[in-house]
């Protein structure tokens, strides 16, 4: 990892090339790394609702509650270690329904081990009168898909690895290659 007097000494010796930006700065000291997912905020129109909603049917836990003059949160958290916190802000639109062609959030997937976990998530919603598409694959895995009370689409997707990649038409640079291999 390079120090920042390394960092400066190469952006003053490299200037960028208008067509490629900084790219042969990025070349020099290699693409800065991330670890991983951290968490994800979602607005909600109710975060009480919401975190009872995300406590009985995914089993997280509400871990941290944020009360301020212009917005409140809850964090939570599940055995698995991903985090999430849901929000409300004082000017959180009353617009309707969450509606995933809108710019911002498509849809949040959760990975599951393999088909047979999806099937008792599937037996799970179920139970829980939480209505859902039945198992279905569209070219990237099994994946389960269901919505919150704000109607956000989520998922929860089988990752698939080794022959079961799907053929990626657009995975054909060698660093694509190289993730993918990777990957599998």
């Amino acid at each position: 990892m390079a120090s920042d007097a390394s960092l400066q000494s190469l952006q003053a010796d490299i200037s960028p090339d208008p067509a490629t930006g900084n790219a042969d700065l990025v070349e020099a000291v290699g693409m800065p790394e991330i670890m991983g997912f951290s968490h994800v905020d979602l607005t909600v129109s109710d975060c009480d609702r919401a975190v009872q909603w995300w406590q009985d049917v995914l089993g997280f836990i509400l871990v941290h509650q944020v009360h301020e003059a212009t917005y409140q949160a809850r964090a939570m958290i599940h055995s698995s270690g991903i985090a999430v916190t849901v929000m409300t802000h004082d000017a959180t639109a009353e617009s309707g329904a969450f509606d995933e062609r809108r710019v911002g959030l498509d849809h949040l997937a959760f990975r599951v081990a393999d088909a047979d976990e999806l099937q008792r998530w599937a037996a799970h919603f179920d139970a829980m009168g939480v209505a859902h598409t039945g198992i279905i694959n569209t070219g990237y895995g099994p994946t389960l898909v269901f919505r919150d009370p704000d109607n956000m689409q989520l998922e929860l997707y089988v990752q698939p690895v080794g022959g079961d990649m799907p053929d990626l038409s657009d995975a054909d640079s060698a660093e694509a290659q190289r993730l993918l291999s990777e990957a599998r």
